[in-house]
């Protein structure tokens, strides 16, 4: 027994003096592995480091102090893992434990350092990830919606999907998670698009049920939905879930171009994924279906789903029945013709199916969409219903097909020109920069038809006369929205734009000036690819140059758009009557054309001849298109 005591005495002894040595060997470990894990990428995903414009070092994007450990945090990688590092290794437990708030740079750090095996406990945050419930994540793209400024790109959101062997499972009670503006109910769409674009707002993340933003986007924006599931692992799952734990509540100032609802997103999927590096493709931004485009292009997409919105399921179901149904389902929905009537009552029972499917659903849309009085529409419902229920052995219509070309397919948003044409007698070279988005003569696969969304695109000039450069337009802003009439729509179509532009003055001179324009009417469908616009319109022009230092003037365009996958083309006249300076009425022929080369460049062309003052002028072009 004595030996064997003496042993224990002597093993206890060489334990106690090695603890010192062997704790000192970690801690020098750890003190000489920080710079460089400071530095390593995932831990500047995880904290939203980016490089300084100017200078060398860091800067974290995150703008809540509350996400930061160290009071150098936001600029020093360094000191933020040192101090993460102190609070993770403190004693305790509960949500307010460094590894509760932030379960992800928690996990992260675990995996790379010698840490305490025993990790705090962190009620909230488990019972949050049970809430979630979360296997697989999808990313889902909402189609733009150009009546609000901060879905006029499209809009991008995470679903998180329960697990898909339960038979219960109902993806519309999925949660989701999106980052928006946190704006001022009170604030106008003017002020909202100042201030997203000067980065007037914080940025928030948000959990909330998918069905509700079926609502808002398919039933009230009638937003067409794109579903792209995610080939995450559930490691990786977890991982994100970690991360939007962590910035769940805290601030991050939202820029309209950049720092947007898909940027987020693509930091979440590069935190859950280390490689993918999705945010080094944002440049000067992040358009929402160029981010989906990287996502698919890195293979992070196991499967696709197409959600149409309510307004393309009702228009589709009218657009099957023949066109004397149509008229007899627009009679019946105002109240014209009663489903008892004979025009009604003597259709074939399968017929007399779809004008009710197609005329209730429609009906319905109204209510909901437009606001249809209950008193009117409920009794409508009702006859419709009833009336549908006394034919049986026919199916309900068919679902509207899945587009061949998905929004993230469209052509790319950055735009080049290069162009050669004549103004007058004098020959000219034109290059043309537009860094987003779309407009009407633009190959239209992937975008909505007659929309037009363009942003800070500039036209420079180089006349062969006199080697003379000149700006002849600085776009700020233009949208127009062209949206067909008929018997059961009538939206209305608008334009608005505004910029620096050449005018004509009263002495013949051309002059850039700021300028504003808009307009407002309808269009009408003539076929399924072109459409006749008509629209009243008022211009403002401010310059020293100008007579009055500014001019007004009213007008009206009349025109006629053709778009397809390889051919668009818009024409029309134009006519402003300037009432404020010495300028007269001006009147404006044109014609604008783009064979389209794929999706990835078109060959443009166009003419206008002009009148104004008294004085007729030619102008033509002849270029070439390229999207990047």
């Amino acid at each position: 027994m004595r030996p064997l005591f003496l042993s224990g005495l002597a093993l206890v002894w060489l334990i106690a003096a090695s603890a010192p040595a062997l704790a000192a060997k970690t801690a020098s470990l750890d003190k000489a592995d920080i710079s460089a894990l400071a530095e390593d990428p995932i831990w500047l995903t995880l904290l939203h480091y980016q490089p300084k414009r100017l200078g060398s070092g860091y800067t974290s994007q995150a703008d809540d102090p509350d996400f930061f450990f160290s009071e150098r945090g936001k600029t020093s990688p360094q000191a933020e893992m040192s101090a993460t590092l102190a609070a993770i290794r403190q004693s305790g437990g509960g949500d307010e434990h460094a590894s509760c708030r932030f379960p992800a740079r928690d996990r992260w750090l675990r995996s790379r350092l010698d840490l305490p095996d025993r990790r705090a406990d962190c009620p909230a945050y488990d019972e949050w990830r049970e809430t979630l419930n979360t296997e697989a994540v999808t990313l889902v793209f909402a189609a733009s919606y150009l009546n609000s400024p901060s879905s006029m790109f499209g809009h991008t959101f995470l679903r998180l999907d329960p697990p898909a062997d339960d038979s219960s499972t109902d993806l519309l009670l999925a949660n989701t998670i999106s980052y928006a503006a946190d704006a001022a109910a009170h604030d106008s769409e003017l002020t909202f698009a100042y201030r997203g674009i000067f980065g007037g707002y914080p940025g928030i993340t948000t959990i909330q049920p998918y069905y509700e933003k079926i609502r808002l986007y398919t039933d009230i924006e009638n937003r067409d939905l794109w579903e792209y599931r995610l080939n995450l692992t559930q490691p990786e799952v977890d991982m994100m879930l970690a991360h939007a734990w962590e910035i769940r509540e805290r601030n991050f100032d939202y820029y309209f171009f950049d720092e947007n609802c898909a940027y987020r997103l693509l930091a979440l999927i590069d935190v859950a994924r280390p490689g993918t590096d999705l945010l080094e493709e944002v440049s000067t931004h992040a358009i929402p279906s160029d981010t989906v485009r990287w996502v698919v292009d890195r293979d992070l997409v196991d499967d696709i789903h197409y959600r149409p919105s309510a307004a393309t399921k009702v228009s589709f179901a009218l657009d099957q029945l023949p066109p004397s149904d149509q008229v007899l389902a627009a009679a019946i929905a105002n109240g014209y013709v009663k489903t008892g009537d004979p025009e009604v009552t003597g259709l074939p029972e399968e017929r007399r199916a779809r004008l009710f499917d197609a005329t209730y659903d429609y009906v319905r849309y109204q209510s909901e969409a437009e606001g249809w009085p209950r008193e009117f529409a409920a009794p409508l419902s009702h006859d419709l219903l009833r009336s549908r229920s006394r034919i049986d052995d026919v199916e309900p219509a068919a679902e509207p097909s899945t587009p061949s070309v998905r929004d993230d397919q469209g052509h790319d948003t950055f735009r080049i020109g290069l162009a050669g044409g004549e103004l007058g007698d004098r020959s000219f070279a034109e290059l043309s920069l537009r860094p987003a988005y779309h407009d009407v003569l633009d190959p239209p696969e992937g975008y909505r038809p007659g929309a037009q969304l363009q942003f800070l695109r500039l036209d420079l000039r180089l006349f062969t006369d006199n080697d003379e450069l000149q700006v002849e337009e600085i776009l700020g802003v233009e949208i127009r929205s062209l949206t067909p009439r008929n018997a059961f729509f009538s939206p209305l179509s608008w334009q608005v734009g505004f910029g620096g532009r050449r005018s004509d003055t009263s002495d013949d001179k051309r002059v850039l000036v700021p300028y504003l324009e808009g307009g407002a009417g309808g269009s009408w469908r003539l076929g399924s690819q072109t459409q006749v616009l008509a629209m009243v319109t008022a211009d403002a022009e401010i310059d020293d140059d100008l007579s009055q230092g500014y001019d007004l003037a009213p007008g009206a365009d009349l025109g006629i758009l053709h778009q397809s996958p390889r051919f668009s083309a818009l024409g029309g006249i134009r006519t402003k009557a300037w009432f404020v300076g010495a300028r007269e009425h001006q009147d404006a022929l044109n014609l604008s054309a783009s064979w389209h080369l794929g999706r990835t460049m078109s060959i443009a062309a166009g003419f206008e001849r002009k009148h104004h003052d008294g004085r007729y002028r030619t102008e033509w072009q002849l270029g070439l298109n390229a999207y990047f």
